[in-house]
């Protein structure tokens, strides 16, 4: 049996990534939502192909995340296109 863990303050390391990612996307534009949705989705398409079904996704359903990550992927790539034309 392994020891109980000790309950440290709560280290809120989520909102360090989450406000990293929004300065990337700021920094970036489209080009930062693309890498992050292509990386985001080889990630979720790996681990359905190996059984994930459910994520700990606001979305739950693996399906759903693949089609919300495809989505950003379009629409940034729509977005670094249109200007060209």
């Amino acid at each position: 049996m392994s020891a109980p863990r000790e309950a440290g303050p709560y280290d809120p390391l989520r909102l360090c990534v989450y406000a990293t990612v929004a300065l990337l996307a700021w920094l970036f534009g489209p080009w930062a939502v693309l890498g992050f949705a292509a990386l985001g989705f080889a990630g979720y398409w790996k681990a359905r192909r190996a059984g994930l079904s459910r994520s700990k996704c606001l979305l739950r359903d693996t399906r759903l995340v693949l089609a919300y990550l495809g989505l950003l992927a379009v629409v940034a790539l729509a977005a670094i296109v249109s200007p060209l034309l």
